[in-house]
């Protein structure tokens, strides 16, 4: 059965297809939610949530636009409410996840500096906020283009724009200020140094 199929019986209230497009979209879900906490419990929390305000929304779906689209907005809409509600701290999560960004350390070359440069930028992350977090990650992980991040955050691509260039610059000055700490940083193979 069909991704559209599915969601057409499932917003009927057919438990079946909801279930499949439970299993066809769970794992999206839950990397999603993983990249914007960075903590594996608050991820699997935040995808149920996801999938009951699923369960509760399927009705609204309109079809304006991929239902993959609609998803992943409203995920990254509950992710935000959860920052919000719960007014969480980056530096108080632990329970990091692996992140996606390529990095290492140029002549470096020592696996430990790589290590050093991964723990540092992971540093730097946890403490963007929410929203620029969430449109770095859109743009420079995912490669969504800022049309698209405007659909799923529902804001303007200007402002799409705006934080993404706010994003890179705090990243950049927090990974600058870390290296005048005399962390042995060595050059991060990123865009935002």
């Amino acid at each position: 059965m069909g991704t559209d199929r599915c969601v057409q019986l499932a917003a009927q209230g057919d438990i079946t297809a909801f279930e499949e497009i439970y299993r066809s979209h769970h794992r999206r879900v839950f990397n999603q939610c993983l990249r914007m906490t960075r903590n594996v419990s608050e991820a699997e929390d935040l995808t149920q949530d996801v999938f009951l305000q699923l369960y509760r929304k399927l009705k609204t779906f309109r079809g304006e636009s991929a239902f993959t689209t609609w998803l992943h907005r409203l995920t990254m809409n509950v992710v935000l409410m959860h920052f919000r509600k719960t007014a969480v701290r980056p530096d108080q999560r632990s329970d990091l996840a692996p992140e996606q960004f390529e990095i290492g350390g140029r002549g470096a070359g020592s696996e430990s500096s790589v290590i050093l440069n991964r723990i540092y930028l992971e540093e730097a992350l946890r403490q963007l906020s929410p929203g620029y977090r969430a449109v770095l990650i859109l743009h420079d992980v995912e490669g969504y283009e800022h049309n698209q991040i405007s659909e799923l955050l529902g804001c303007a691509v200007g402002t799409s724009k705006s934080q993404l260039h706010k994003a890179r610059r705090k990243l950049r000055a927090l990974l600058k200020k870390r290296a005048r700490r005399g962390a042995r940083v060595g050059k991060l193979q990123l865009r935002y140094v």
